[in-house]
């Protein structure tokens, strides 16, 4: 089993990562980094630590490793994968959306259905063989599976220019060559890999688009262009200490004629065979469970804070405060029962991959971009403009003439200044930060456009015996003649 100092030691390794313009010299020692790759790194520790219920036996290998980048293959071994989900999520409290277990749960599901990819250039081979890699090497990946933002009414084909969204440059004996650019790669600049493929439906005159591919984070001619950076401007862990902990980088890659070897292909101009991956493999029900996990544990995060900054400011036997606290109750516990509702009601398919119920699942999913919001309103609600009025700093809690001051002035019956002003430090850094803003547009659209995501609520809800039901109830009188 992988730990931190395996993980950490990779990160050297030429990778060009680019920040304010210039490439970033040593990405485990930069200040936009370090603090994500540190947490990711006390996950592989977790991991690592038996005690922790998080391995498995290899049943290739009879080896130990994470399960959570094994198929599950029976309930039990799906209640297992929701409980490692729900150590790696408790660990970053659900602020980490892209910890290793969330790719890692499509390349599982991949790999329990070869069947979905061509046996043509050993595209069915190439992906049992990398699904052994990452068990094997505990590797770390992100993806990038969204074109840029170029057009949003039109797929790459019609765009000007030449391979703007990333596609096939050259086909050789040996791989391809790719030219152009993918985003969203949250995580990559941290990851071992980035697997880079396309989830928005494309058409047929875009097959040079629609490939599906791992590539080192270090390759040549691989560029990732990381959003600005909040970690480097939380001024303290006690002033931001989500921010200098879970900064996420989100990246755009450019790929300048990048060379990828026929190995690391494993969807080649094929259209519908970039749905086949992601849908008949169960890979996008999987991966979304795991969402989901991490979705819930953020926001029980969130309920607690709610509850504490109640309490700490003696209003939480207030009829109005309980009935925000109780809705924020509701709230969270949808995404709670779905996650568990998916677990109850998933069934095998024909390959034996453990699938999550996917009414139970999309429908919790569906209301994501309504829930969160709605999370942190009440929060903020609750907390008022007590998020504004505290200090700048920690400074004024440790200098000897601007203490007493907060003491006075800052503090609640039976809080401290300082206990009360790190609760609302933490506040602010969860709601109105530039971390926390991102946080906000980040679940809005973490699994699409809620339109998307509401129409994966729609074609996996049983309207059937909904319908049926009403047809019965509708038979059931006429008009009296």
């Amino acid at each position: 089993m992988r730990t931190s100092a395996d993980y950490l030691s990779t990160l050297d390794d030429g990778r060009v990562v680019v920040v304010d313009g210039e490439p970033v010299k040593d990405v485990a020692a930069h200040p936009a980094f370090a603090p994500i790759a540190s947490a990711i790194g006390r996950l592989f520790d977790l991991a690592a630590d038996d005690t922790n219920a998080m391995q498995a036996i290899d049943p290739a290998t009879g080896a130990h490793v994470n399960r959570l980048f094994l198929p599950p293959r029976g309930p039990e071994e799906l209640t297992a994968y929701r409980q490692a989900v729900g150590v790696w999520a408790g660990e970053t409290h659900g602020w980490v959306g892209r910890s290793p277990d969330h790719v890692g749960a499509f390349v599982a599901a991949f790999s329990a259905h070869p069947e979905a990819f061509s046996e043509e250039r050993r595209l069915r081979a190439n992906v049992a063989a990398f699904h052994r890699r990452v068990v094997e090497n505990d590797l770390y990946l992100s993806y990038a599976i969204i074109p840029p933002q170029v057009s949003r009414a039109t797929t790459a084909h019609a765009w000007e220019g030449d391979l703007v969204q990333v596609g096939v440059k050259e086909e050789r004996e040996d791989g391809i060559v790719v030219r152009g650019a993918q985003m969203l790669a949250t995580g990559g600049a941290v990851a071992d890999e980035i697997l880079v493929s396309c989830i928005k439906p494309l058409q047929e005159e875009d097959a040079v688009f629609a490939n599906s591919f791992t590539v080192p984070v270090n390759a040549p001619g691989l560029t990732l262009y990381c959003r600005r950076p909040y970690a480097p401007g939380a001024t303290s862990e006690f002033d931001y200490p989500l921010t200098s902990r879970f900064d996420e980088t989100d990246a755009l890659l450019v790929f300048d004629d990048v060379f990828i070897p026929w190995k690391d292909v494993f969807v080649y101009s094929d259209v519908a065979g970039l749905r086949r991956q992601f849908f008949d493999t169960g890979a996008h029900v999987l991966g979304n469970w795991q969402a989901q996990i991490r979705l819930a544990t953020k926001l029980r995060f969130l309920a607690g804070l709610a509850r504490k900054v109640a309490a700490v400011n003696g209003v939480d036997r207030f009829p109005a405060v309980v009935e925000k606290l109780g809705e924020l109750a509701s709230l969270v516990s949808i995404v709670e029962s779905g996650v568990l509702a998916a677990e109850q009601t998933a069934a095998p398919d024909a390959q034996g991959l453990w699938r999550p119920g996917a009414q139970s699942l999309y429908g919790a999913m569906g209301l994501q971009s309504e829930v969160h919001p709605r999370v942190i309103a009440i929060l903020r609600e609750l907390v008022g403009g007590g998020v504004l009025q505290v200090p700048s700093s920690s400074a004024e809690l440790a200098g000897e003439k601007t203490r007493a001051d907060m003491e006075l002035y800052v503090s609640s019956p039976g809080v401290s200044a300082e206990e009360r002003i790190k609760l609302f430090k933490l506040v602010w850094d969860a709601v109105g930060s530039e971390f926390a803003g991102r946080h906000q547009q980040y679940e809005l659209f973490y699994a699409g456009a809620p339109f998307v995501v509401k129409g994966y609520a729609y074609r996996n809800y049983d309207f059937g015996s909904a319908l049926e039901s009403v047809e019965t109830f509708l038979a059931s009188y006429e008009v009296k003649r």
